[in-house]
């Protein structure tokens, strides 16, 4: 069975879902793919198991974005685990920033929430829209490309998107929100720069002897980074999750432990700043890789979200940079339409293209430069680091800067 659309979303995640949500009140059909839906709580005893190994820091930009499309309002507010404070040190040295949202004027920093509930928020949203026909559980089969010709003699380049149940899905416009390993990168054959970090991340719900303080607490190790990020759910627990970046030959050592021997190696890692790690669910490393596309756009096919770029996850910044894709690329979308553009026209494209690139670039050096400045083990570096770090929690303007483009805070939402 064909069906046509204007527009088909190849990945109904965070990013896709967000982006047809952003477009719901145009006239644009969208059609939107995806593989699994999100799961929901199990109501386990266990707290730590009942918690998604995968969450999100979503900073502020992002959370005004979620509310734009009314998402932000359908999470939980007892999953939505604001953060007021980040603190930071290197454990080789005594150097330490601490980070605090009263002393910008601001009620928080952003939010730690489980992927699946913001996931859960945004699907509810489409769902409820009539130019937005989901296609879940379905699986991308394949895409054919052929070229088409207007009244005014102008070709175009058309898709034909071929799913496992059968439909063939007719469209100008394909966007890849299909994840880090993305089929339809790799079949419009977008060039990539990619690198091993040679690191894992493990991530794992922990429950820990003191309260987490609504604080979000990184420690950078000699082998990697350390972060423990405060979680909130239907208890009174002292829930964190963490994600260390470690070696792979560190990753199988932990990975290997018993929950006891996992949960002392914690406390001593995290100095017993939350006191005694006492519970811990599921542990599992994920390899760490480094990859951005050359370009976003080619031929009516979009790249967004990790299907465009992969970054370190040490400042909690891939799926917020993600969203932004989404939101510019919407935002583009509906310039377009106003000035009389079809959502596949190559200029409205490349201004989405042309708005996100140098930013995620930035954001992505910004990254890569803290990683490698962490790992250096020579002693004079060392204590240059530790004296940089001490000296910019000194300077106000400096913290203020460094977390407003963290934050999200020098964009704007419109």
């Amino acid at each position: 069975m064909n069906q046509q659309f204007d527009m088909v979303i190849i990945g109904g995640g965070m990013v896709g879902t967000a982006l047809a949500a952003a477009l719901k009140h145009t006239d644009l059909s969208i059609a939107l793919i995806e593989t699994h839906m999100a799961s929901t709580p199990s109501g386990s005893v266990n707290e730590c198991a009942d918690v998604d190994l995968r969450v999100s820091a979503i900073n502020r930009a992002n959370e005004n974005f979620l509310s734009s499309i009314g998402a932000w309002q359908n999470i939980p507010k007892n999953r939505k685990s604001a953060y007021d404070k980040m603190r930071v040190w290197d454990g080789e040295g005594t150097g330490h920033i601490q980070f605090n949202a009263l002393e910008m004027g601001e009620p928080h920093l952003g939010h730690i929430i489980e992927n699946r509930f913001t996931a859960n928020a945004l699907m509810d949203i489409a769902q409820q829209q009539n130019n937005i026909h989901i296609f879940s559980p379905a699986t991308l089969k394949d895409i054919e490309r052929f070229v088409s010709s207007d009244d005014a003699d102008q070709s175009t380049e058309k898709y034909f998107v071929h799913l496992d149940q059968g439909q063939s899905l007719y469209t100008p416009l394909v966007i890849a929100a299909d994840g880090a390993r993305s089929f339809v990168r790799s079949w419009a054959e977008f060039e990539t720069r990619e690198w091993d970090y040679g690191h894992h991340g493990l991530v794992c719900t922990i429950e820990t002897e003191k309260p987490n303080e609504a604080c979000a607490w990184q420690r950078f190790l000699e082998d990697g980074i350390l972060a423990f990020l405060p979680v909130q759910t239907d208890s009174d627990k002292n829930l964190c999750s963490i994600v260390w970046s470690c070696s792979e030959d560190m990753a199988e050592q932990l990975l290997a432990l018993d929950e006891i021997e996992f949960n002392e190696k914690l406390s001593i890692m995290l100095e017993y700043k939350l006191g005694a790690v006492i519970s811990s669910g599921q542990r599992v490393a994920i390899p760490l890789r480094q990859r951005h596309a050359k370009s976003y756009v080619k031929q009516g096919i979009v790249l967004v979200g990790d299907a465009a770029h992969t970054i370190h996850p040490l400042a909690g910044q891939g799926v917020n940079i993600g969203l932004m894709d989404a939101y510019v690329l919407a935002d583009e979308i509906k310039q377009g339409l106003a000035r009389g553009l079809s959502a596949h026209d190559d200029y409205v494209l490349k201004r989405f293209e042309r708005r996100r690139m140098p930013e995620n670039l930035t954001m992505m050096a910004t990254m890569e430069s803290f990683k490698r400045l962490f790992a250096v083990k020579t002693p004079g570096i060392r204590w240059l680091r530790n004296w940089g770090m001490k000296k910019v929690d000194k300077l106000g303007f400096v913290k203020n800067h460094l977390v407003q483009e963290a934050m999200g805070l020098k964009r704007t939402i419109r």
